[in-house]
């Protein structure tokens, strides 16, 4: 066995370095460590080399060229996780903003996180958008979602795309053939339909069609991560051998025979009681404002304003009731908890949230210490992340660094002084100024030539190279809609049907991404407008679907069809918005939308080809 000097020689010696670089040394004295595994705070030494831990120890050696930081007093943490996100979704009314969602975590030291708000489109560009800088943040586990027809998941107008639905483990196999090219980091499988006495319960997956997805993710080495909120659809998915139950059991008590089969598994659970905790019980810090938007900050106020508790016997409190007494005993059983939010869904805020869950545990009867446990080494174990979650050497410094003592009093870990993300001390100020900016994160804008489909390639994509998908109403009653390139004789052409939904103003539409997955943006601004054949019935509208706005307020213009085609053209000059402060964002496009809207539960048909900018 090598004595710790010796061991810490070699980890400085065969840290990586390229020819002629300088390799970074920061040094962190005098922290009380509390290093993820759930041993207790201890003040050490930390020394980092790079984006490494080189070494924990109350006497290691100081490099002469090392960055000293003197954190005496303070508590360094690994930095936290959140296994449940949608970045994607702003947790207000505000515009969606990838990029500052991004920042809210770092901010409050969390450094891993998943995410579920994206489709397979999007994992490339957004990766990239990553890699090189412009969207800096934790490391994110992007997942590819699946789910049931008629369930959760798929009740949000974005498409059969966005949430794969499957019934039978043919269907199962075939959609993790689709999905896994996309290489994505984690599965999400939404598995149970129960909607908390509020509504209708939705579909929910069955045994054997679950047990499809986790054998296909875990032979490509994914976890599964599923939506599960009741006792029986909690033992399907153990049986099934799903990685982690998100949301937690809020039907009936945990039994002894769930336990079980969890231990069985190896399941663990993950309760995001953030986003159950009951309206009248939030109070949030009041250092919450640094870390939203202007917009936010108003979305905030209001719903402080309107907040009112339920009553004590109400559908709500006896869930969240429920939520705490299980977590405390699947905590107590051996049960492995991490943490994670449902982050981005109305109320439940992006960073601060993470937080909130570590105290939200200890009132639910974890202690401090297993708490920030929890948002670390097992979070860390549970997603697969072996080179994060714990200080040791070896691993990727990914640190926070917080006043007080959190271990003791988690309300503590609100105090964050520093963050590193792989050894880099981020600068905290900026990341505050940005998420602060009443502008939109800045994304790259391409000008797209002027050929957007022709219909004439045969793997369904456009000349773009983006794939076409759909949009329609909500509910999971929503319009339906199907679209196909037809190849005939003397035409090539896309053939779009729809059928409208039961709603008051249905609607159904098809999505042209001008960027790959609508991530980064299109210059159309060398146009002056667009131009395509078009034969159909009646009356349509394209929507130009722009960065930072609402679709309520996407600039729109309508065309006609009838029986014959016809040459359309629609000068930007014609489109309009109900937003008159915003101008025509020609810069700033991600799609194009062609809508098909009728009567309810009537038939709309659609044909389009030679689509182009003029």
């Amino acid at each position: 066995m090598l004595l710790p000097s010796l061991r810490i020689m070699l980890l400085f010696a065969v840290a990586p370095a390229l020819a002629g670089q300088a390799q970074t040394v920061t040094v962190i004295t005098g922290a009380r460590v509390v290093d993820g595994t759930g041993a207790p705070a201890r003040v050490e030494t930390v020394v980092i080399r790079d984006n490494r831990i080189v070494s924990v120890s109350d006497h290691a050696e100081i490099p002469a060229d090392a960055h000293v930081i003197d954190a005496t007093g303070q508590t360094l943490l690994p930095g936290l996780f959140d296994l449940h996100t949608h970045l994607n979704s702003s947790a207000t009314n505000a515009p969606d903003d990838f990029g500052k969602s991004l920042k809210m975590y770092l901010l409050c030291g969390v450094t891993s996180v998943n995410d579920y708000s994206v489709y397979g489109e999007m994992l490339a560009p957004l990766r990239s958008l990553q890699n090189t800088g412009v969207l800096p943040g934790p490391k994110v586990n992007f997942a590819i979602r699946l789910g049931t027809p008629q369930g959760h998941g798929t009740e949000f107008g974005w498409g059969d795309f966005f949430t794969q639905m499957v019934s039978t483990p043919a269907e199962a196999h075939a959609a993790m053939k689709r999905i896994l090219p996309y290489k994505p980091d984690v599965i999400k499988v939404f598995t149970d339909g129960w909607r908390y006495g509020r509504g209708n319960d939705l579909t929910s997956m069955n045994l054997e069609t679950l047990s499809a997805i986790v054998h296909d993710a875990h032979s490509a080495g994914l976890k599964v991560f599923t939506h599960t909120v009741t006792l029986a659809g909690a033992k399907i998915a153990a049986r099934a051998g799903v990685d982690v139950l998100a949301h937690g059991v809020g039907d009936a008590p945990v039994d002894d025979e769930l336990i079980s089969l969890l231990k069985t598994s190896g399941t663990g659970y993950v309760s995001t009681l953030a986003t159950y905790e009951p309206a009248g019980n939030r109070t949030p810090a009041p250092h919450l404002t640094a870390l939203l938007s202007p917009g936010d900050r108003q979305y905030l106020s209001r719903a402080s304003e309107r907040q009112e508790p339920p009553s004590p016997d109400s559908p709500a409190m006896r869930r969240w009731h429920l939520l705490q007494e299980n977590v405390q005993r699947l905590s107590q059983a051996g049960i492995p908890i991490g943490v994670g939010t449902d982050a981005g869904v109305a109320g439940t805020y992006h960073g601060w949230s993470t937080l909130h869950e570590m105290e939200l545990l200890v009132a639910s009867g974890l202690t401090p210490l297993q708490a920030i446990t929890a948002a670390t080494g097992t979070s860390a174990q549970l997603v697969g992340e072996g080179e994060r979650g714990t200080i040791e050497p070896g691993k990727i410094a990914d640190l926070l660094l917080v006043k007080g003592l959190p271990d003791r009093s988690i309300g503590d870990i609100e105090n964050t002084e520093a963050v590193f993300l792989s050894g880099k001390q981020l600068d905290l100020r900026s990341l505050e100024a940005a998420i602060q900016s009443p502008e939109m994160t800045p994304l790259p804008a391409h000008p797209i030539p002027a050929l957007i489909d022709d219909a004439e390639r045969t793997d369904s994509r456009t000349n773009l190279d983006t794939m076409l998908v759909n949009s329609t109403d909500t509910g999971v009653d929503h319009s339906q809609i199907l679209f196909t390139r037809s190849f005939g004789k003397d035409a090539h052409d896309l053939s779009i049907l729809a059928r409208m939904s039961p709603k008051p103003s249905p609607f159904a539409d098809l999505v042209i991404p001008l960027t790959k997955g609508g991530v980064e943006l299109a210059d159309i601004s060398a146009f002056k407008g667009i131009r395509f054949q078009a034969r159909g019935s009646g009356s349509y509208r394209v929507l130009l679907e722009s960065y930072g706005m609402r679709r309520s307020t996407w600039y729109a213009a309508s065309f006609t069809g009838d029986a014959k085609w016809r040459t359309v053209r629609i000068p930007f000059s014609a489109f309009h918005s109900t937003d008159t402060k915003t101008q025509l964002p020609l810069r700033r496009i991600t799609g194009l939308h062609f809508e098909l809207a009728a009567a309810q539960g009537n038939d709309k048909w659609l044909n389009l080809d030679n689509l182009k900018l003029y």
